[in-house]
């Protein structure tokens, strides 16, 4: 049994669906049980942090989203380790990058913490990095649902956006084959955008001419990053701004696991026009 953690998120949903596909067995783990909407071969089951053993019971495996887990994630991991577990693999951050860490980062700190509590629980662990969300984008979803221009701040910062649902293939991989124990993957999409570009591909996915207006990052508010908790948009704000100018790094990690080329930013729009015209 393969339990997944933050199963009606982006990545979680992916994951959930893979899983099914290939007849893996799967407990999807969910605060809202009746409002998941996620495929009838899954086991879904509600969140309750205050009762992780029941979550774990009967599993081996285990997909581990902190943003579900919280301040519980130690909890769950002696849960894991219980019920016998052998392997986790935790949807960390590209934040975290060896030999070029901001450790004093408020997301550094949130994922690195996790991922020692990962390490320190005994288990057999896989990390998944990934850089920089396409997901994201979808920030700017209520701009551009209510008109034709989107402000906000850096219109020349540069990043590789991935695909949630590669990030997904790649969880798949690494829980269902052998060989991933131990393993730092650093996942990216194929080719660097500029946010400038993203909201011109969005655009195009839309048949729509877009245009970004750029606001200075310290006229930038909460309601521009709905997604960020406030405390941490100054850390958010300056990772945007590193990337200004900067050629983002690139991978081939999603192809060399999973035997397809990671998808462009374009694709991504164009899965997810539905959001953009809600």
């Amino acid at each position: 049994m393969i339990v997944v953690t933050g199963a009606t998120g982006n990545v979680g949903r992916a994951l959930v669906e893979r899983l099914v596909a290939e007849d893996q067995p799967v407990r999807a783990l969910t605060r809202d049980p009746g409002r998941a909407t996620l495929p009838s071969g899954a086991e879904v089951t509600r969140l309750e942090l205050d009762r992780p053993a029941h979550l774990l019971d009967g599993a081996t495996k285990l997909f581990l989203h902190i943003q579900a887990t919280g301040d519980r994630t130690g909890d769950v991991l002696d849960a894991a380790r219980a019920a016998g577990v052998r392997h986790v693999v935790m949807l960390s951050s590209g934040i975290i990058n060896e030999g070029a860490d901001d450790e004093a980062h408020p997301i550094h700190i949130w994922h690195a913490t996790a991922e020692q509590q990962v390490r320190d629980s005994g288990l057999e662990w896989t990390f998944l990095r990934p850089i920089s969300f396409a997901a994201n984008a979808l920030q700017w979803a209520p701009q551009i649902s209510a008109g034709d221009t989107v402000h906000g701040p850096f219109a020349e910062a540069c990043t590789a956006p991935i695909h949630e649902d590669d990030i997904a293939a790649v969880a798949a991989r690494a829980l269902i084959d052998d060989g991933h124990s131990g393993a730092v993957h650093r996942l990216t999409g194929p080719e660097p955008v500029t946010t400038t570009e993203q909201i011109t591909t969005i655009g195009h996915a839309l048949g729509r001419d877009l245009r970004f207006i750029e606001v200075p990052p310290d006229q930038v508010g909460p309601g521009l990053f709905p997604h960020v908790p406030p405390s941490m948009l100054q850390g958010v704000l300056k990772s945007f701004a590193a990337t200004v100018g900067v050629r983002p790094e690139i991978t081939t990690t999603v192809e060399a696991i999973t035997g397809a080329p990671a998808r462009t930013f374009g694709e991504w729009a164009k899965d997810h026009r539905a959001e953009f015209r809600s």
